[in-house]
């Protein structure tokens, strides 16, 4: 793996009164594909916010390429910095978040033009480059409605790729999608992996995990129990909550 291009340093979160993360350390190297497991309510979702700033985190620190942003009591962000983390670091959603009154043309270009400014030229050029590049090249004028869930998938990966980020968040990408669908979606982030493309990826696909993953990270009750290579901890975790969840999971 390249040199480390993330680092979250007691990384905290709440809403109200529920903690959803409780002191979170991690790192990913460049071209690193990072897969988080864990139970519904672990925190693995609110960890992924938490990288690209869709959820500011209460308390810690974040150092990205050359950037370091620190939370807390008293603690003050650079807004042009937060948004040159976000054009930086692509996120693609469970259920896609598609402008349903946009073209998949206009959901790819929108971020194009309004984030970084691009001219409708350039960026229509980009969108069209990415939506082919994901299959999609005779669907670009296609609303979100006529799109099967796969699909739109595509679509929002096209967006999030559109921006030319060095780190991709994948966010359960294939858990609202039918059974034959997902074998798509996972060889698209195959291809960015062997690409090269910088990866957290939280999913439930051990087998992806396996092939794809240079380290699997378990997450429970709002903390990192146990990580480490996919062959390790799928086959022969440590922690008995890994095993217990691995145990579950496997034998669905």
């Amino acid at each position: 793996m390249g040199e480390e291009i993330l680092r979250l340093v007691q990384i905290c979160k709440s809403f109200g009164d529920l903690q959803v993360i409780s002191c979170i350390d991690l790192s990913v190297n460049k071209g690193e594909v990072v897969v988080l497991i864990g139970r519904s309510g672990a925190g693995k979702s609110t960890l992924l916010r938490c990288v690209n700033l869709m959820e500011m985190p209460d308390a810690g620190a974040i150092h990205f390429q050359d950037m370091k942003f620190e939370f807390g009591h008293g603690k003050k962000l650079n807004h042009k910095a937060v948004q040159k983390l976000r054009t930086r670091v692509g996120m693609v959603f469970q259920h896609f978040n598609l402008w349903p009154h946009m073209t998949a043309l206009g959901n790819v270009t929108l971020a194009l033009e309004k984030v970084l400014g691009q001219s409708a030229k350039e960026a229509r050029d980009r969108a069209v480059y990415q939506l082919e590049r994901i299959g999609l090249g005779d669907k670009i004028n296609a609303y979100p409605n006529t799109l099967s869930g796969g699909q739109k998938q595509r679509v929002a990966i096209a967006r999030a790729l559109a921006t030319d980020p060095v780190v991709m968040l994948f966010d359960e990408v294939t858990s609202a999608l039918d059974p034959e669908l997902v074998t798509g979606i996972l060889e698209e982030m195959k291809k960015l992996a062997k690409a090269g493309m910088t990866m957290m990826v939280v999913t439930h696909e051990m087998g992806f995990a396996q092939e794809v993953g240079h380290r699997v990270v378990f997450m429970d009750k709002r903390a990192i129990v146990e990580e480490g290579p996919p062959d390790l901890m799928i086959n022969n975790p440590q922690h008995p909550e890994t095993r217990k969840f691995l145990g579950t999971i496997l034998h669905e």
